[in-house]
């Protein structure tokens, strides 16, 4: 009789999905063992099964545990303190709190019946679903995971190195979702101890009831109540109070294992985070869970996934969205027309995409609303800290229940739906490019039209906040957009920002610039290079001066020598001598010491093909540029020298580039006569010049179109043919490892039945023994097949005799006819029963009868020989008595 009610709902029923594949069946048995009734929780099992097999799953279980074990039924409810088991060739799914059981929808060997049961459990339940992934192969698993973690719910994972086959642990630990890692057997423990650190629905937003668990910040600017529970009494307590330092310790930890300084979030962010891991550690003190960090690296990774955790969807506050399509986009993209560039973007915090592809279709909508303007291209950054979160981003494969958060219309537009669930379409796709970016340490994009940074900085302290702020200023172009979310506010940089509307979210970019006492760009500490013998060369301080001569030498080369440039052929500057302002800059953006990139506008096309050729020969002569202006119309001109570098052998193939005024022109003496020569020759010098750089560079433009063109069209046939053998062995890889995961479920099975049938055969020969009556089991070929030990009264029989014919064994017995009547029964299939004496004048009851398999079949024969001596011998004493009876009588 199954316990307790129904699973609704409406109660607080929790349900622990369970997943395992190939040496799955230990690691279940140990989880289940540990299962008690009254935990209010009900438990589905799914591992890989064979499709044309039984499974004896449910059997197995059952012997280990006092909860009753049943086989999934469709529609069944999900009752409190039992466990569900997956039958073979089917697909189980959870819906309103009913199981689903359906055939497949995958064919063999695509099938991922651990994902699919997880995601619907994270769907139906939401912060009360709990994920168990143990020992298998592959990473089924992982997809589901996400998804109840997206929701606030909990999961847990068997430890690597106690699993036969880590590859399902494994993908899961690194998925950032898998916040639990122990043995099987203590795991049930851990969900049971874990059951007050759960996300209450109390923590979601309203209106958002099912669709994922806010995070707390997100759910206090929605004004619910954050909820106080077992892992976060004590936190600001006893645990800062042990030591105060211990926090700190743990950040310095997870900066030297991840690179990312998160000092600079909110306390009270970073101590639930911590808490929570804490608490699943059972760890009293912040201190003790610092000192398990420093000894557990794999700890730091889980814990600095936990903060990364982020909740997101397409087009959440759709009014706020509404208002950007309509009042925003028309006049970027109207403005980017009318200047002839493209329009960039920058998604700060996407997480896994769904903010990003959101103001990708609106850019597209917008443009298809204003077909007389010239289409521009769109180009959009989005970033996260998070690689997980940005390799979920690039593939664009979302979950089925997108579909209440997507119009049908743009669903079919811009997706396409795939076997579980939808995935972008390519041609949005292409627009976006995604990267793992710090927004705290790393360089921001710049000449950006919209900067869209949404529920990022909540969990900034005010001090990073007033400092990222004017940093959008500076990546945004005058007239740019700024996108926060719903709890954000431009706060005191009002004057670099102003609101599209009273207490709206969109900011207009102010003109003006941002002060530089404000403006404050990120640096990330970046370990050395190992300096290399090249680089000691350059890079190493010049010795003290030993005498006069040196100190002359050097003030000589420091007052009189021109400014110059060391560079290797790709143009990177390797060291720089004297001053060289003048003629070099760097470039806006990201950081880039390449000569290319930092030479004035005048110089960089002389400039480069000097360098190629230099580089192309470098036993050629120097070659000099005469006369050359730093910018387009000036008069400042510039001689530069470039040669090909040959000693000393460290610098050999590099590139020495000296920059120095040109010489000013001599005297004119006779103004009249000498002044419109000497022009005219300086123009046709310079048209001269011209004119040969026009047909270089169009030379060498018509060969690199020709060789990328042939470049392109190599790739995309080979990219075709790769793209179509990866497919062929990813179909493979997956149908030979469900194979192989069912053989090992199948083995399994098979080494428990034959350790049944090896104490079944135990139980059958200490039965056969206890009866002490000698018995031999003959085959239909009347050769011997098993016997007891009481046989060697009667036969003198050893193991090896095991499969002899009976005519050549040796008895005892004076009983010539025994081989026909052994035949005669076989035939007959009648019961043979005959008293037989031995040599040494003993007696035996000889029976003989078919032996008959399970299924009716006859097998052979069972003779048995029952020793009679004893009756034997009072029968004839009371025959004789009876003789002699008669006599006297007579």
């Amino acid at each position: 009789m199954l316990p307790s009610s129904p699973a609704s709902l409406d109660e607080p029923l929790r349900v622990v999905g369970i997943g395992a594949s190939a040496g799955g069946l230990a690691p279940l048995t140990a989880f289940v063992a540990q299962l008690r009734p009254g935990s209010g929780l009900a438990y589905v099992v799914v591992q890989h099964l064979h499709p044309s097999h039984g499974s004896m799953l449910r059997a197995l279980l059952q012997l280990a545990t006092p909860l009753p074990v049943v086989e999934a039924t469709d529609g069944v409810p999900l009752r409190t303190d039992c466990v569900y088991v997956i039958t073979p060739n089917t697909e189980l799914r959870i819906e309103g709190g009913r199981l689903r059981v359906c055939a497949p929808s995958q064919a063999r060997g695509l099938r991922l019946p651990v994902d699919m049961l997880l995601m619907s459990l994270a769907q139906d339940f939401g912060a009360r679903a709990v994920g168990v992934i143990l020992s298998g192969m592959g990473a089924d698993g992982a997809q589901g995971f996400r998804a109840i973690q997206a929701k606030g719910g909990m999961t847990l994972a068997q430890q690597p190195q106690t699993a036969e086959f880590d590859a399902m642990p494994l993908h899961a630990m690194a998925t950032s979702e898998a916040v639990v890692v122990g043995l099987p057997a203590s795991l049930p423990g851990l969900i049971l101890a874990g059951q007050g650190s759960a996300h209450c629905p109390a923590n979601r937003a309203p209106g958002e009831a099912g669709t994922g668990a806010m995070r707390e910040e997100e759910s206090a600017a929605d004004g619910c109540v954050e909820p106080r529970n077992g892992l976060d009494e004590g936190v600001a307590g006893d645990a800062t109070e042990d030591d105060p330092n211990a926090l700190a310790g743990i950040l310095a930890l997870l900066k030297a294992r991840s690179g990312h300084d998160l000092s600079a979030y909110k306390v009270s962010t970073l101590m639930r985070r911590v808490a929570r891991r804490k608490a699943m550690h059972q760890l009293p003190l912040l201190a003790a869970y610092r000192h398990f960090l420093e000894h557990n690296p794999q700890e730091l990774d889980l814990l600095f996934k936990e903060m990364l955790i982020g909740v997101t969807s397409f087009f959440r506050d759709g009014a706020v969205w509404q208002q950007l399509r309509e009042e925003v986009l028309p006049a970027l993209l109207a403005r980017c027309a009318e200047r002839g560039r493209g329009l960039r973007a920058w998604v700060v915090g996407c997480s896994s995409g769904e903010e990003a592809y959101s103001l990708a279709m609106l850019l597209e909508e917008a443009q298809a609303a204003r077909p007389e303007l010239p289409r521009c291209e769109v180009q959009i950054f989005a970033t996260d800290l998070s690689a997980d979160a940005i390799a979920m981003a690039r593939k664009g494969h979302y979950r089925a229940s997108i579909e209440q958060e997507l119009s049908p219309q743009r669903l079919a537009r811009f997706f396409r739906p795939r076997a579980n669930g939808y995935e972008v379409d390519a041609s949005l796709r292409e627009r976006l490019l995604f990267a793992q970016h710090n927004v705290i340490q790393d360089p921001p994009f710049t000449r950006l039209d919209i900067l869209c940074c949404r529920n990022v900085m909540i969990y900034f302290d005010s001090a990073l906040q007033s400092r990222l702020l004017p940093l959008f200023h500076y990546s945004l172009l005058p007239g740019g957009l700024l996108f926060l979310g719903r709890a954000e506010t431009a706060g005191r940089s009002e004057a670099l920002f102003t609101p599209l509307r009273p207490h709206s979210w969109l900011y207009w970019r102010t003109s003006g610039p941002a002060p530089e006492r404000i403006l404050s760009f990120p640096i990330r500490d970046r370990i050395s290079a190992p300096v290399t013998q090249e680089h000691a060369i350059l890079n190493s301080p010049l010795p003290l001066p030993a005498n006069l001569q040196s100190l002359a030498d050097q003030l000589l080369l420091h007052e009189f020598v021109p400014a110059s440039v060391l560079v290797n052929p790709g143009g990177d500057i390797l060291y720089i001598q004297g001053r060289t302002g003048r003629y070099l800059e760097p470039a806006a953006g990201k950081a880039n010491w390449n000569i290319h990139v930092m030479a004035r506008p005048g110089l960089r096309t002389a400039l480069a093909l000097a360098l190629r050729q230099a580089a192309a020969d470098a036993d050629a002569a120097p070659l000099e540029l005469k006369d050359l202006p730093l910018e387009e119309g000036a008069a400042e001109r510039v001689d530069i020298t470039v040669r090909a570098v040959r000693e000393p052998p460290g610098l050999k193939g590099t590139v020495l580039v000296v920059l120095r005024p040109a010489a000013a022109p001599a005297p004119r003496r006779t103004r009249r006569k000498a002044g419109p020569d000497a022009e005219g020759q300086r123009a046709a010098a310079d048209m001269a010049r011209a004119l040969e750089e026009i047909r270089t560079l169009r030379e060498e433009v018509r060969a690199s179109k020709e060789e990328m063109q042939a470049a392109v069209e190599e790739l995309q046939s080979t990219n075709e043919e790769l793209q179509s053998s990866n497919e062929e062995l990813t179909t493979s890889k997956e149908e030979a490892q469900s194979m192989n995961e069912e053989l090992q479920t199948i083995n399994g099975e098979l080494q428990r039945r034959l350790s049944d049938l090896a104490l079944a055969q135990s139980d059958l020969q200490n039965l056969l023994n206890s009866t002490d009556i000698a018995t031999l089991f003959l085959d239909v070929d009347l050769h011997v097949r098993r016997f007891t030990a009481q046989i060697g009264r009667v036969f003198h029989l050893r193991d090896a005799d095991i499969g002899r014919p009976l005519s050549e064994l040796a008895s005892q017995l004076i009983y010539p006819e025994l081989h026909a009547d052994v035949a005669h029964t076989l035939r007959t299939l009648t019961t043979s029963e005959k008293s037989v004496p031995t040599m040494d004048g003993r007696w035996f009851s000889v029976r003989m009868l078919p032996y008959r398999t399970l299924a009716n079949v006859i097998d052979g024969l069972v003779l048995t020989f029952v020793d009679t001596t004893v009756a034997k011998q009072l029968e004839q004493r009371l025959a004789l008595n009876r003789t002699e009876q008669d006599r006297s009588a007579g």
